[in-house]
């Protein structure tokens, strides 16, 4: 639910003094949101994404610059794959579409491209919604809705997200599609690529189905959004475009799950001690002070996620907290937090015995001693 008007003043104000003075707000894509998703019991990145602070400039004046994001060749060789799928009106996506979701209805000869240019996110955000209320009343016609600019709530704070493309069918459902410059070989792709591409596509479901509730009415329901998105990728190693349907209902259940887990943005500010700001100028100390207080929840998953996962790594190490081995070991630890209580408990100088946790351990340092003792004679 939207935040009342005084409060939601208030917020926006309080996150701009955390970013710093006049320095302006990174958005929240849904790269970012799937990252979010992925670990939402992190308040550091929480409040960190929701005040638009810069991770990657941050992380570089903690001393721990980020290895994560695209090169500029990546960007620039995505970036002209892009413009050549949607050539001609989007032809050839249109058709992929057809081909790969939609055989039934008619080819798409003469659809409808309309423009969404608009002042700010919030104008965009309008006339993408203004044009999918369009697209419903014209039953038969394709629509292709280019870089349309959808709003989701997340944690009390809106994000506005930028698919690449968004399609009405004829029948009037709506199908995202994404864009990849990873190939396509022999028609299958890295499962790790597809696997974060369907985890960003289903953040553009969920943002789209509430675009299509604003849009039900006594006369007509709400329109259908697919959960079977097209990711299209060159094939082989040429530029030629390929497309495969994903089908994304388990990452739009997780995600959708996730992100209502998320504590709401105002409450960590609320939480965060007078003055504290997180402007890279800041001396170093300064820095790592606010940082540090706003507690991380940090698994090795978020280096491949996260532009501050160095920095959270390297403190997790110091602190010996057994994070850093990842979530199924933590989970199988129990109550014990660190690595030396984890060794203490092992060698039975603390714990209690009855705890499966503890206990598991002592048969396991037995084993050990046993076998390093029969290793030696």
């Amino acid at each position: 639910m939207p935040l009342p008007r005084t409060r939601g003043t208030a917020l926006r104000q309080q996150l701009a003094e955390l970013r710093g003075p006049d320095v302006p707000a990174k958005a929240l894509d849904a790269r970012a949101l799937a990252a979010l998703a992925a670990n939402p019991g992190c308040a550091r990145r929480a409040i960190l994404d929701g005040a638009g602070v810069d991770k990657t400039a941050l992380a570089s004046a903690l001393g721990s610059p980020s290895a994560f994001g695209q090169s500029q060749f990546a960007l620039t060789r995505g970036n002209a794959f892009e413009a050549k799928v949607k050539a001609d009106g989007g032809a050839e996506l249109l058709r992929l579409v057809h081909e790969k979701l939609d055989r039934s209805a008619a080819p798409p000869a003469d659809a409808r491209v309309p423009d969404l240019t608009a002042s700010g996110p919030q104008g965009r955000t309008a006339r993408t919604e203004l044009e999918l209320r369009e697209a419903a009343t014209r039953p038969g016609v394709w629509t292709l809705l280019d870089h349309p600019m959808l709003a989701l709530d997340v944690a009390g704070s809106p994000a506005f997200l930028e698919p690449d493309a968004v399609v009405v069918h004829p029948d009037g459902t709506w199908t995202v599609v994404e864009i990849k410059s990873f190939p396509l070989l022999d028609g299958s792709a890295d499962p790790a690529k597809v696997g974060a591409a369907a985890r960003q596509a289903a953040v553009y479901v969920l943002a789209l189905e509430e675009v299509a509730a604003r849009l039900a009415s006594e006369e007509s329901p709400a329109p259908r959004v697919r959960h079977r998105v097209l990711l299209v990728c060159p094939r082989d190693f040429s530029n030629l475009p390929a497309a495969s349907a994903v089908d994304i209902r388990k990452q739009r259940a997780v995600t959708a799950r996730q992100l209502a887990r998320l504590t709401r943005i105002e409450d960590i500010a609320d939480a965060l001690p007078e003055g504290t700001c997180f402007s890279p100028e800041l001396p170093v100390e300064e820095l790592t002070a606010a940082v540090e207080s706003v507690p991380a929840t940090y698994a090795p998953e978020c280096l491949s996620a996260c532009e501050l996962a160095f920095h959270c790594r390297a403190r997790s190490r110091e602190e010996g907290a057994v994070t850093t081995l990842g979530r199924p070991v933590r989970a199988e630890l129990g109550g014990l937090t660190t690595v030396e209580e984890v060794l203490a408990a092992a060698r039975g100088e603390a714990g209690d015995p009855g705890d499966p946790a503890v206990a598991a351990l002592r048969r396991a340092a037995a084993l050990r001693a046993e076998a390093l003792e029969a290793a030696c004679r």
